[in-house]
């Protein structure tokens, strides 16, 4: 297991000063927003090459809303969820992290023919079977991300977000586990890993407060040790708030992670 850092909870007044800081703070990789992504693969290859810290996800950054009712907009985003992809694989990241919907059901109740949860289910299913290929041709993963009850009303759980991969039936497509919206929906964190099992490509770290893990109740000992019972060894980034001095509380969290690391 390896822990990273998201672009934007780093101090530094340009990337590599923020990939040295990273490195200074106790971090192995660096996580950034795909919005424009496309347009810096070569500053992110190059500040990555000149630091040897890897580009090693991407989060979100896409326009729209996959599951609008507006083909317009469903349309926007696969269409930058595959530019995306395609940017991701260029930097050899791990795969794009997204989130179909937030907040209740843009889709239309058609009951008794099929209620919104049910239609947008069926949705999603097919808009990833159709983005999968791209994923796969360029050699990263599509990593659908569980939230709260707070911020979406369909995809929660771990166990919510492995019955779409099922549906799916493709390599390309994964989960990811993020700490902090598991504190909210699990009953067992460990245990919802374990479960999950192989279907995990990325975790995002955060303790229940949403600051650094660290500063909250959360057990990342237990769940760190379920990660290494599935044969979880990919990045954990961090994705919270960040007290200052940011070069401090940085430093301090990844002492704090490591620590709760099994041998």
């Amino acid at each position: 297991m390896k822990l990273s850092c998201q672009e934007g909870l780093l101090p530094g007044a340009s990337l590599e000063d923020k990939l040295t800081n990273l490195k200074r703070f106790g971090y192995e990789a660096l996580e950034v927003w795909g919005a424009g992504l496309g347009d810096r693969v070569s500053e992110l290859s190059a500040a990555s090459k000149t630091t040897n810290v890897p580009v090693g996800s991407i989060c979100a950054g896409f326009r729209g809303c996959p599951l609008d009712a507006t083909k317009a907009e469903r349309d926007l985003a696969w269409n930058d969820i595959k530019d995306i992809l395609k940017a991701a694989g260029k930097l050899g990241s791990v795969g794009v992290i997204m989130v179909p919907v937030f907040g209740p059901p843009r889709l239309p109740d058609l009951s008794p023919l099929q209620d919104a949860v049910s239609l947008e289910l069926e949705l999603f299913v097919a808009q990833l079977k159709d983005a999968a290929p791209v994923a796969a041709d360029a050699g990263t993963l599509i990593l659908i991300e569980p939230l709260n009850r707070y911020e979406t009303h369909l995809i929660k759980t771990l166990e919510d977000a492995v019955r779409v991969c099922e549906r799916v039936d493709h390599p390309s497509v994964r989960i990811m586990a993020d700490f902090f919206h598991m504190s909210i929906e699990e009953a067992d964190i460990p245990a919802a890993i374990r479960k999950a099992g192989d279907w995990i490509a990325h975790v995002h770290l955060a303790d229940s407060n949403r600051l650094l893990p660290g500063l909250g109740h959360t057990d990342f000992r237990s769940g760190f040790a379920a990660l290494k019972d599935i044969g979880f060894d990919g990045f954990m980034a961090l994705e919270c708030g960040v007290p200052e001095p940011a070069n401090d509380s940085l430093t301090k969290s990844a002492q704090y992670l490591k620590s709760c690391l099994p041998a």
